[in-house]
This record gives structure tokens, sequence and C-alpha cells, in this order.
């Protein structure tokens, strides 16, 4: 497959991502920041990835690899197959627009555009988007389709943001501090949200968090330090969210 061509979506079980020596290096020479140093890495289909670290880890440098928003120095990177890490800027924001899903810390809604409306933003763009009604239902939002983002609390304005990413049916839900902002109230009702979402969708999930007691509802954790993997665990057993020790 050329760098610029559509990467094709993943089959049920499939490996979606494939990483061997991933590097990332910011500035050059002595003010050189040395942000990944060799990271291996393999995600499948349906997983829920926990990606423990504290901040300058490495962990959002490694999201932005795997999402497209920035291409790695060395290594190799690929999504299904398809080169991550020598793709045109083209091909990057294809694959952006219908592979992943972001979910960040600050939920970037529109303020002027009801919950419905900032969903729809998505669908009208993607090729095969469910509808807003339907993402909304299924972060526990349909009685809120026609309120402002001002008329919804902060839990309600993340599922929101949930539902506009997952609206496409994405092939991966990435999620960077997704309760960072929130308290631990409403940031059980969104990882509740989130594990729907992987459970009932088999959308590959990856969620980036320094807070260690997320890592217990994941099926796979990684940790990093230092730019690099420094521990990597299965958990037998998916905790429930609210199972979660805070």
């Amino acid at each position: 497959m050329s760098a610029s061509a559509s990467p094709a979506l993943p089959t049920s079980g499939a490996t979606v991502f494939q990483a061997r020596g991933l590097t990332k290096v910011y500035g050059e020479g002595d003010a050189a920041v040395h942000a990944l140093k060799g990271v291996d890495l393999d995600c499948r289909t349906g997983e829920f990835v926990v990606v423990l670290g504290a901040s300058g880890s490495g962990k959002s440098t490694l999201l932005n690899l795997l999402g497209g928003l920035d291409v790695p120095s060395s290594g190799s990177l690929l999504y299904r197959g398809w080169d991550l890490a020598h793709a045109d800027e083209a091909g990057l924001t294809r694959f952006r627009r219908d592979a992943v899903g972001f979910v960040f810390q600050f939920y970037n809604l529109i303020p002027s555009l009801t919950a419905r409306e900032n969903v729809a933003l998505i669908t009208e763009i993607a090729p095969d988007p469910m509808a807003p009604e339907e993402a909304l239902e299924l972060v526990g939002l349909g009685p809120r389709l026609d309120h402002f983002p001002a008329q919804l609390s902060g839990g309600e304005q993340q599922r929101v943001a949930i539902a506009r990413a997952i609206a496409k049916r994405p092939a991966v839900l990435m999620c960077d501090e997704p309760t960072g902002a929130l308290d631990v109230g409403t940031g059980i009702t969104v990882l509740e949200a989130i594990d729907r979402i992987n459970r009932e969708l088999g959308t590959l999930t990856l969620v980036i968090t320094h807070n260690a007691v997320i890592a217990d509802m994941a099926s796979r954790v990684l940790t990093l330090s230092d730019g690099r993997v420094v521990a990597e665990r299965t958990n037998e057993h998916r905790l429930p969210v609210g199972q979660l020790l805070w």
C-alpha cells in the first residue's frame, strides 16, 4: 500500500498497531528531547489498553504517534500493515478521519451547538456513521440531545465528546486523560461510557492516564517511564468500573 493510500479497517481480532523500535526526538543537538526511546507495541481489535506514566514519561507522545497526529523519528509503526511512519499528510488525514476517534481531557465542544449538533459535525463527514442520536444514547445522553454545553455538567460534556468520537464508528478510540478534569463520581460515569463502547462495539481502546486505579478495568496495562515501556501486564479479569478502588 502506498504512503498516501487510505488504510483498511481492521477485522475482528486482527492486529491493529505494530510498533518496533519507535522513537521520537524533539529539537536537535544539546537541546534535543528524547520523548520515546525504542518502544515495541502490539495492539489488537477489542483490547482495552491503559498506558500509565507520570508527566513526561512519553505516554502522550505515544498516543500522538498511534493517532497519526505526529510521526516517529525512527522505528516502524504499522496500522494493520499500513506504514504510518512514512505516510504523507493526506494519508494521515484520512487515517485520522476514518479510523480514529479522539477524546481529550478538555471537551472542545462548540458552545452554540446542541449535543446532537456537536456530534453531527462528525457524522456529516464520516463515510459510515451512526446517527448522532444513537451515539448519544450509547453514552447515556438520550434525554439530553438538544441541550447546549452550558446546560450540561462536566461529565455530560465529556460524554458528548465521547459520542462525537465514536459516531464515525472508528476502529480505534484514543483517550488522553479523559477524567483528568473531573471529580471521582463524574469520572466513573465517563469511564463507564468508554468501557461500554469497548465491550459493545469491539473498538480498540487506548486510555493514557497517570491514575493507576484505572488500570484494573483494562485488558492490558503498559507502564511508561523516561520514554520506554518498563512494565506490561495482562488482567485476566477486568474489573467493572464500579468496583475500582478510588
